[in-house]
């Protein structure tokens, strides 16, 4: 009998640590989700209540498909096209659904899978080190805006961090940065009522496919297919070897694509999976379908109960401590035992993939390393090396 309890107390206690790292991971991305979403509802040309609904039923549908916290994030190119030409919402819808399209037929093909199958393993290491380097970067990029709010965020997190509070250290963060830019702000809730919002229909045509297809449809393919499915797929196969199958490129290229057609009319900003955002919810604690749908049930009570109103919440949100977990999420990604057990050929690979990653962007990084990969091989090819 004691034998059972101590069995039945054990297994409660790594589910209570489970779920709690769930709760702290779902929340941990925020710093690659807010700065582009606060951005582009504060243009007051996109709805808040289909932007955010868009992502909480992506979230949840992720939950069901793969049940590993896969994040869901604004697409980086298209947000900042949309911000800097002031693009209209049937823009950006049709901008959504001609994306989705072309990546579900690059799938259905089986591009993507032929290309994680060809990539070398030295290129791939080299991308996840890229990867950790611009979230670190773009954590301190954070960090700057607000030094103080930053720094003694960075220092409660590493306390955290050494206690055994860690499974919730992210969202202990979160919260805590909230609740003192609540009290030194003049940003207040008390205005803010509670209605039932649905999102906005929206049409689009072949004039604003034409403009998409031209000035946003190639440079933000390539950050997708590169960043977004192959790389997270690379690293959620790291992570989770058992689920190598389910959390395939192809379907991560299919959920991408479909969704992004289905919810474009209803007013979603073009999204896509993220490698980034995989390792800080990974590293943060998220294990399970459970962060998804804390994440997604979050994004539809603020679309459907608060509607315009969410951009006032979400500003209570200090962007410079969310910095604090990129640094430190990035940091350990970038850190990989290839980096000192390689031979010579490899770790230039690795080095040069990375570094191109990180100063330019994924893409031009994997052909970049890719190359010097296949002249490293054909120059020295007596050499040891990692096929």
């Amino acid at each position: 009998m004691s034998y059972t309890r101590g069995v039945f107390q054990s297994f409660k206690s790594q589910s209570k640590h489970r779920y709690l790292g769930d709760l702290s991971g779902a929340f941990a991305d925020l710093g690659t989700f807010l700065p582009i979403v606060i951005g582009v509802l504060t243009l007051q040309k996109v709805d808040p209540t289909g932007l955010l609904i868009g992502f909480g039923l992506f979230a949840l549908v992720v939950a069901a498909v793969y049940r590993r916290p896969i994040p869901i994030q604004p697409m980086k190119v298209v947000a900042a096209i949309v911000i800097t030409q002031s693009l209209d919402a049937q823009t950006i819808a049709a901008t959504g659904f001609l994306l989705g399209f072309t990546v579900v037929l690059i799938s259905l093909f089986g591009v993507l899978d032929l290309l994680a199958r060809k990539i070398p393993t030295p290129v791939m290491t080299g991308i996840q080190l890229g990867v950790g380097l611009m979230l670190a970067w773009a954590g301190i990029g954070l960090v700057i805006t607000d030094p103080w709010t930053g720094i003694v965020s960075t220092g409660i997190l590493f306390l955290l961090l050494a206690t055994p509070l860690k499974p919730f250290a992210a969202v202990a963060i979160v919260i805590g940065a909230c609740l003192w830019s609540l009290s030194t702000t003049q940003n207040s809730l008390t205005d803010l009522s509670l209605a039932l919002h649905t999102p906005d229909w929206t049409t689009f045509g072949w004039p604003q496919l034409g403009l998409s297809a031209q000035t946003i449809l190639l440079p933000q393919l390539s950050l997708t297919l590169t960043n977004a499915i192959l790389a997270t797929a690379a690293i959620a196969g790291h992570y989770f070897p058992k689920d190598k199958q389910r959390i395939s490129p192809t379907r991560l290229g299919l959920t991408t694509g479909a969704m992004n057609m289905l919810l474009a009319p209803f007013g979603a900003f073009p999204m896509c999976h993220g490698a980034g955002g995989l390792v800080v919810q990974h590293r943060f604690g998220a294990r399970s379908w459970l962060a998804p749908v804390l994440f997604g049930i979050t994004m539809i009570t603020l679309g459907v109960l608060f509607g315009p109103q969410a951009l006032q919440i979400l500003l209570l949100i200090p962007l410079a401590a969310v910095g604090a977990l990129l640094i430190y999420a990035g940091l350990d990604l970038a850190w990989h035992k290839s980096l000192t057990s390689s031979p010579h050929l490899d770790l230039s690979v690795i080095l040069l993939t990375g570094i191109c990653c990180a100063t330019l962007n994924v893409a031009v990084g994997l052909l970049i390393g890719w190359g010097w990969f296949l002249l490293g091989r054909s120059l020295f090819p007596n050499k040891n090396r990692t096929e």
